[in-house]
């Protein structure tokens, strides 16, 4: 088929296309699981699982190499472009056959490489799902909700939804709490209690800056933020250093407050109705 000159020059051809893909290969390796180590610590998830994309890079790197010699090569050059007409139609039956595996995949990389969500964070999905991420793999991630249930989403789903997330950048919370007082009981004595109630609570955090210590501002700033139709409506505003501790701290608040406003004579109004019944004889 070939002649003993073309044979020793396609194989240097050969030789050397092999060569630079093994060097191209390696780098590109380099680059990839140092980047893949970095992300999985970020995300705290085990990096293993994401290794197979460096077979998958083998795989590609090879192809073309594949590829490159086929065409530099006249004789094979018909051999190749069967090859690959047939593999063409084979690979779209298999890719429509698996688009929706492929869209998780793309997608699990998507959250490798921009990091929206770590494990451990606590985050809200389309205001359906909520809990703290257990897992992420390149098909799903695992979400445990606070009744200790696990919902499994694939990463297609995910990346098309908007995303919560209470601790990518900082984990304190700033809880806003209601209470409803009469119109008849003393503001300024009910704020006292809530503050006080707040600031003596081991979960409580003080989130003022320098300035605002420097301006006065209390550590519970709470305001009076409508004239209902029973009740004054108080909203506080208190810290706490992570979405657990907040939701402690307002259960306990809740109950703490009701005991405080019972025993220091703040009355807690319920809706009142006058009924007037007309006789018609």
């Amino acid at each position: 088929m070939f002649t003993g000159i073309k044979a020793l020059d396609y194989t240097i051809l050969i030789v050397i296309v092999l060569i630079v893909a093994i060097i191209i290969l390696k780098t590109l390796r380099f680059f990839l699981g140092r980047f893949l180590k970095q992300s999985s610590e970020q995300l705290n998830v085990n990096p293993t699982r994401y290794y197979f994309l460096n077979n998958a890079l083998s795989f590609i790197v090879f192809l073309i190499a594949l590829i490159v010699i086929l065409f530099s090569i006249t004789e094979l050059r018909q051999l190749g472009l069967t090859l690959f007409a047939s593999a063409g139609i084979f690979a779209a039956v298999i890719g429509y056959a698996s688009q929706a595996a492929f869209s998780n995949i793309v997608s699990g990389i998507f959250i490798v490489i921009f990091k929206p969500f770590r494990v451990g964070d606590t985050i809200k999905i389309n205001n359906q799902y909520f809990g703290t991420v257990e897992d992420i793999t390149l098909r799903h991630t695992i979400i445990r909700d606070i009744e200790n249930k696990r919902f499994i989403i694939p990463n297609s789903v995910i990346s098309k939804e908007v995303i919560h997330n209470y601790l990518i950048t900082d984990e304190k919370v700033s809880n806003q709490l209601y209470f409803g007082i009469a119109y008849s009981s003393n503001i300024d004595k009910a704020m006292d209690i809530i503050r006080e109630e707040a600031e003596k609570h081991p979960n409580f955090l003080d989130n003022r800056t320098e300035e605002e210590i420097a301006e006065g501002i209390p550590k519970t700033v709470i305001r009076v933020m409508e004239w209902a139709e029973s009740s004054i409506q108080l909203r506080a505003t208190i810290w706490s250093e992570n979405p657990g501790k907040g939701f402690d701290l307002k259960c306990d608040l809740l109950k703490s407050v009701k005991e405080q406003f019972d025993a220091q004579g703040i009355e807690i109004p319920f809706p009142h109705r006058t009924i007037i019944v007309k006789n018609s004889i």
